[in-house]
């Protein structure tokens, strides 16, 4: 364990001082990146998980509540909503004046656990759902609690959406919405909207957009691909138990060949099935979600992502592979650039595939593994789950390390 420089995995636990700025000088990241990864490991240390009820949140809501907005407001309806493998959720009612209006908004609360297996940022978030607004599809953020000033973890505030993330009748989708089936018809109607959202998100003009929180990488450079593998490494070893020489294979041949940046994009970070909201009568996609790992970088990220197996399923055929359950992989690249009006590279997008996998082992062998065995979610069951999946993701991994030999 080279990286720890004698601490053994235990140590891994509660890290000390040392450990961290160890991690943080050998792996360098974004600015918000590096702060949630800190955060994360020195509040390990601290007291696993610990259930909230709905009173308990309804509290929370009020008090920022009265803390941010003038005038009288009512809270009711308070309920938990599934889904979200990594946070808690409630939806509740909210009855108030903005600017001396009355209205009423049917709201989400989205709120870390103590630990999740995904370290991200409640600030990125609400920062681009606002910037977001009115260019695409996303849910209105109304406040968000990134200190946990108000709530007992970091939280965000947003307008809850119409819609549905899979069929009500049907195969359906697996775990976390990965493989959804939507079938022929559904996905012939929502396959088009899918590409087109895709490479809107990637060629938006977000200059005039007040995003602090998101660092800019430079283009003809390889800072983008730097950070985002760095991100994955810095997330290997504070997370893991185990040595797995085929990571460190994989980390070698990623910081060997580091792709440049040709174009700077909005990167979703999860665009798949199960993350978008559609209504089933009109087949209309009515929202995008779980924007909490989206950053400025580079498409292929993305492509590569959408484009795993394990968020895919075969057709009816047997044959042919689906993307996400709804196009054709020898379509989708092509569909894609038409749209987007951007390449679709080869080398980058086969470098990406290789982080992609690297990423879901981290997040699997090492995140998932650890969070469940400290208990620090609500999902601890999910999580084990998840963790089960090591040898389809470290078989993902070395098969596509045989192809890049």
């Amino acid at each position: 364990m080279d990286i720890t420089r004698g601490w053994d995995f235990a140590s891994l636990d509660d890290p000390p001082p040392e450990l961290i700025e160890e991690l943080r000088r050998r792996y360098p990241v974004e600015r918000e990146t590096d702060r949630q990864l800190v955060r994360k490991l020195r509040r390990r240390g601290g007291a696993p998980y610990a259930p909230v009820s709905l009173q308990e949140l309804s509290d929370a809501v009020a008090r920022m509540l009265e803390d941010t907005i003038d005038g009288p407001f009512s809270v009711s309806d308070a309920r938990w909503f599934t889904g979200g493998a990594s946070k808690v959720q409630m939806g509740f009612v909210l009855e108030w004046e903005d600017g001396g209006r009355p209205r009423t908004d049917r709201l989400m609360v989205r709120m870390d656990p103590a630990e999740s297996h995904n370290a991200t940022s409640k600030l990125r978030e609400f920062e681009l759902l606002r910037a977001l607004d009115g260019r695409l599809p996303v849910p209105e953020a109304f406040w968000v609690d990134d200190d946990a000033r108000w709530f007992p973890y970091p939280a965000l505030v947003y307008a809850l959406i119409d819609g549905v993330a899979k069929p009500s009748r049907g195969v359906g989708a697996n775990v976390a919405g990965l493989g959804t089936n939507f079938g022929p018809g559904l996905r012939e109607r929502l396959a088009p909207q899918y590409l087109e959202y895709l490479a809107r998100i990637h060629t938006l003009d977000l200059r005039d957009a007040s995003l602090p929180s998101f660092d800019v990488p430079a283009v003809g450079t390889t800072q983008s691909a730097l950070w985002e593998l760095n991100r994955a490494r810095r997330l290997w070893e504070e997370d893991r138990g185990v040595d797995v020489p085929l990571m460190e294979v994989a980390a070698g041949w990623l910081e060997r060949t580091l792709p440049t940046l040709d174009h700077v994009s909005l990167v979703h970070g999860d665009y798949r099935s199960g993350n978008f909201l559609f209504d089933e009568g009109s087949a209309r996609i009515t929202g995008w979600l779980d924007w909490e790992r989206a950053h400025l970088g580079d498409r292929h990220r993305d492509l590569a992502w959408s484009t795993q197996p394990v968020c895919g399923h075969y057709a009816e055929d047997g044959r042919t592979y689906l993307v996400c359950g709804l196009v054709p992989l020898d379509e989708f690249y092509d569909r894609y650039s038409e749209l987007s009006g951007l390449e679709v590279d080869p080398e980058r997008l086969r470098w990406y595939r290789v982080l992609n996998a690297y990423s879901m082992v981290a997040s699997t062998v090492g995140s998932a593994w650890r969070v469940a065995r400290l208990g620090k979610t609500h999902q601890d069951i999910l999580l084990a789950r998840v963790e089960g999946m090591r040898g389809v993701v470290l078989e993902e991994l070395r098969t596509l390390l045989e192809d890049v030999r």
